[in-house]
């Protein structure tokens, strides 16, 4: 019979595409895992992964296997979580997919709390891009989902979240920290840091430019990074100016390290929003946090007062 903690372990590492790191979130050593595959792959005689010298791929068994285990292991959960829910207990696992730099400065604080009241409920957070979310989201690899710009999909479930300001940062020491005031076309001579383009933020800045007839093309683009926390260093650093998430940019803010620059008929933000799949069959901790960030949302104000 299969071992349902071997699956995890299995579907761990598949996500992953490594052993070590499935170890790291798991909280195992890196031979513990190695022997479990083993073990599966002897017991069911087929090889589940390719290697290729630190990263692994799921082999043609290793793709077979991978829904049905997926199936397995959440409906072992679903077992455990109906028999502790009729006991008024929440329990489980929740996984949340999250696109955003954001998201990974909210969701912490947001979890820590709703964890004060659900004690039992253990809550996994994978960071990733906007279309490997859309997919785990469709094939229920995670319950939930932390976006910035709803996906047209008829399965998926919205609430809103939190409005994220997008700000303009310099250097303490920049010319312009003395007025902290520019117009755009000032921004045309300044060296610019950009985000990659398909990020959220790249997307907010660039319709915000468009509106005053400036594009991409006639900035100073010093570079690009895909790192909201890189990008606020580089302007620690005086690379050049850059457009980030003020939750991003708060820690610099706070130490004096940059500052905030207005820009004259640019008010830029962001909306993020909760998705989930209502194709999926919801948990009862699934349910539970869903209705938490609903009833919680008012107090989600912005970073400074967002003390959970």
């Amino acid at each position: 019979m299969l071992n349902l903690e071997v699956l995890n372990i299995f579907l761990t590492v598949a996500d992953l595409g490594s052993f070590s790191e499935a170890g790291r979130q798991l909280h195992i050593s890196q031979p513990a895992v190695s022997q479990a595959i083993q073990g599966l792959e002897k017991q069911l005689a087929v090889q589940l992964f390719l290697r290729q010298g630190r990263s692994v791929h799921l082999s043609e068994a290793g793709q077979l296997l991978r829904p049905m285990a997926q199936e397995l292991v959440a409906s072992s959960r679903r077992i455990e979580e109906t028999i502790s829910s009729l006991q008024g207990e929440v329990v489980g696992e929740l996984n949340i997919g999250c696109t955003t730099a954001s998201g990974k400065y909210l969701l912490p604080g947001l979890i820590a709390r709703f964890r004060r009241l659900f004690s039992r409920v253990h809550i996994n957070v994978l960071v990733t891009s906007r279309d490997s979310l859309v997919n785990k989201l469709r094939n229920g690899d995670v319950a939930l989902g932390v976006m910035s710009k709803k996906v047209e999909n008829h399965d998926f479930e919205y609430q809103d979240f939190y409005q994220d300001d997008v700000i303009l940062i310099a250097p303490a020491n920049h010319p312009w920290a003395k007025y902290r005031q520019v117009f755009p076309d000032d921004l045309l001579d300044e060296p610019m840091i950009l985000r990659e383009e398909a990020a959220g933020t790249r997307e907010v800045v660039a319709d915000g430019l468009r509106q005053h007839d400036i594009t991409p093309e006639m900035l100073n683009i010093a570079m690009v990074l895909g790192n909201a926390e890189a990008i606020e260093m580089a302007v620690e650093e005086e690379l050049g100016i850059a457009f980030i998430s003020r939750l991003a940019a708060a820690r610099g803010l706070a130490l004096g390290r940059v500052v905030e620059i207005k820009v004259e008929g640019m008010e830029l933000y962001r909306n993020l929003y909760l998705v989930r799949n209502h194709r999926q069959p919801f948990s009862r901790s699934q349910m539970e946090f869903w209705d938490f960030v609903k009833n919680t949302r008012s107090e989600i104000v912005n970073f400074g007062a967002l003390k959970i």
